[in-house]
């Protein structure tokens, strides 16, 4: 099991930027992908981006051109640049294995992004 830790979030205007960084207990390299999720309230989770190891990655139609995922195995961080920000963007925002049951249910706290229009 992976414990991490989610940071970066706030309160942000629409269209302004953040970046989330999310730090593993222990190293990544072995974990093939790594994604953020985001749940606002009233909805399930849902992953908006992955990247594997070897730097490929993927998005939600909903983020795609607007978010980067990217990975630092040396440092076991996650990160997660965000532009061009949303109200539909608000959520808290955790990042897992992809599938997530690799971690064995485990979730960190996630961080919280608001997103005023």
């Amino acid at each position: 099991q992976v414990q991490l830790v989610e940071s970066g979030g706030g309160l942000v205007q629409a269209g302004g930027s953040l970046r989330l960084s999310c730090a593993a207990s222990r190293s990544i390299f072995s974990i093939n992908a790594m994604g953020w999720y985001r749940q606002a309230p009233g909805k399930q989770r849902e992953l908006v981006a992955v990247i594997t190891s070897n730097g490929n990655s993927n998005y939600a139609d909903s983020v795609k051109g607007r978010f980067t995922i990217s990975r630092d195995n040396a440092k076991n961080t996650v990160y997660l640049q965000m532009n061009s920000l949303k109200s539909e963007d608000t959520a808290v925002y955790y990042c897992n294995a992809v599938p997530p049951s690799w971690n064995k249910g485990y979730w960190g706290q996630g961080t919280q992004v608001t997103v005023s229009s």
